[in-house]
């Protein structure tokens, strides 16, 4: 029934299986009524960081309550959109929750005991923390490859030492011994199995995510260099990863071990298929003079460091993505490495304050940053006079608006919530989730979008509509036309406003029908007349 749990039990364990199965089927009625809870709960704001307190004093095995979660998430169908939209948010939270905390253990090791691999694949799992990442599973793939090595190594050395140790400190002695294995890494990895540079999608933040780089074989400079130094490390030749700017290389010594003299070592670019170079083709690779500096050795966490400074500046970039996961992501693992950096605490409290989330958080974040460096009150100020007025003005919301269609002032409203449409002028798909009976956006918004230059300006109705490419829209009436043959939207809010996708519309769920209670047979008729009977 659970084959996803086998893993947590060992064969030679004796289990109670009717108390296990107890404890599972109790957890999954836990789970069912905590999300069942969320729309109702959070339905109007963003789910808040004390939203998850009842998760975390779960009374049940964590990885009994997260199966439940994946359980409603590989629901068949295109029922249950609710309960998978807020599934996924609390499996997200409970899954970068223990993956903080593994990486914060991490840091804590003494330096010899922090593995680059396994760095790299905690970045990963808190940036794809729905998909199954694990160490083992990364391990057992770069073991793969190194096999692959050895092999080639046989043919050309059969008594090569790399052959008869795997052995984690066993190291190949000699300079050329070394070079014969850097040759037989740069025959499999970029003759046999194809592994590149990305340079033509470099900015993807997949070529940052080493379960990638490993399905895809390409990525960028660094997660290149540190599946080849792991690689190499396998097969006893010691590399070491160099924080050049813009080009991240390894070094392979050729003089004595730990020397100080850069001209003693050198380079490798695995971007650039393993090219050995010196420090003037270093030079040359960016195009002007460094100082000695970056070419020494870094650690591991300054390494974690860079990879998470890259995924941070993609996170800015990602202008579609209108809830800068990535960016958020990226900011926590940063802040997890430096807790007190100033200026990244910055960043974060007003990426909450400008999505307007999380208030009570960016206080805190406020309070932090004056404490750590009091030159910052001015700002800090700001902010937190404007955050207190949200907070102000969410206490004094009360219910929730609800929308009459008898209502005069709603009678020019002619489309209605959960209706697949068209936009006349850029072409979109979309879904409509809320409507006002005119523009309710202010002076500057309307200026900016240009709405006095339509013929019926801001004075006709508005829609919500939620798009194909995953952003929110606000369209007016007269740009908006039915579509021919209806669609699933792929947006990651589908799942908020509504619960199925029925083949021509999408119904609502039971919040947003209680705000527009009379659309859901409005659409009905609708679709009735313009599709007919056969797609309803």
């Amino acid at each position: 029934r659970w084959p996803s749990l086998l893993k947590y039990y060992n064969q030679t364990d004796s289990v109670s299986w009717l108390e296990e199965y107890k404890a599972r089927h109790n957890a999954g009625l836990e789970a069912q009524r905590i999300v069942a809870s969320f729309s109702k709960r959070f339905f109007s704001e963003h789910v808040p960081c004390d939203g998850f307190s009842d998760i975390e004093t779960l009374g049940c095995p964590s990885h009994f309550f997260e199966d439940e979660l994946m359980c409603i998430l590989n629901m068949e169908g295109r029922k249950g959109l609710t309960w998978k939209y807020y599934a996924k948010k609390i499996l997200y939270f409970l899954r970068q929750q223990n993956i903080l905390k593994n990486l914060k253990e991490y840091l804590q090791r003494p330096t010899d005991q922090q593995s680059f691999l396994e760095g790299a694949v905690l970045i990963d799992q808190y940036c794809n923390p729905l998909s199954d990442i694990c160490l083992r599973s990364v391990q057992a793939q770069v073991d793969d490859i190194a096999d692959k090595v050895r092999q080639v190594l046989r043919t050309k050395n059969p008594r090569h030492p790399s052959l008869a140790s795997k052995a984690e400190e066993f190291l190949v002695p000699e300079v050329e011994l070394q070079r014969q294995v850097l040759d037989a890494m740069n025959c499999v990895l970029y003759e046999q199995l194809k592994y590149k540079g990305n340079e033509l999608d470099y900015y993807n933040s997949l070529n940052s995510y080493i379960h990638q780089v490993l399905i895809r074989r390409t990525g960028i400079p660094i997660s290149l260099s540190v599946l080849y130094l792991t690689i190499a490390r396998q097969l006893g030749v010691r590399l070491e990863p160099v924080n050049f700017p813009s080009h991240f290389l390894l070094r392979w010594c050729q003089g004595k071990e730990g020397s100080t003299d850069i001209f003693d070592y050198t380079y490798i670019d695995a971007f650039g298929k393993g090219k050995q170079l010196t420090v003037k083709e270093c030079e040359y690779l960016i195009g002007h003079h460094v100082t000695e500096e970056f070419y020494g050795v870094v650690t591991s966490k300054e390494v974690l460091q860079r990879m998470v400074g890259n995924l941070l500046n993609l996170g800015k970039r990602e202008s579609t993505d209108q809830s800068y996961q990535l960016l958020r992501d990226s900011l926590d693992l940063y802040l997890a490495i430096h807790p007190d950096n100033v200026q990244h605490l910055m960043l974060q409290a007003r990426l909450y304050f400008h999505l307007g989330i999380w208030p009570e958080k960016v206080l805190d974040i406020l309070q932090h940053i004056q404490a750590l460096d009091p030159s910052q009150h001015g700002t800090a100020r700001y902010l937190v006079q404007h955050t207190l007025e949200h907070i102000e003005r969410r206490k004094e919301e009360v219910g929730p608006e609800v929308k009459l269609r008898a209502d005069e002032k709603h009678k020019e409203v002619c489309f209605s919530v959960g209706l697949i449409m068209r936009h006349k002028r850029y072409g979109y798909n979309c879904v409509i989730y809320g409507w006002d009976p005119t523009c309710m956006m202010g002076h500057e918004w309307i200026r900016n979008m240009n709405v006095h230059s339509l013929p019926h300006g801001p004075h006709q109705p508005f829609y919500n509509v939620l798009v194909e490419d995953g952003s929110c829209r606000y369209a007016a009436q007269e740009k908006l036309e039915y579509i021919s043959e209806p669609r699933e939207i792929p947006h990651p809010d589908i799942g908020r406003y509504f619960s199925e996708f029925t083949g021509t519309h999408y119904l609502p769920n039971t919040e947003l029908e209680i705000r527009y209670p009379e659309d859901l047979e409005l659409t009905r008729a609708t679709v009735q007349k313009i599709y007919g009977s056969g797609k309803e």
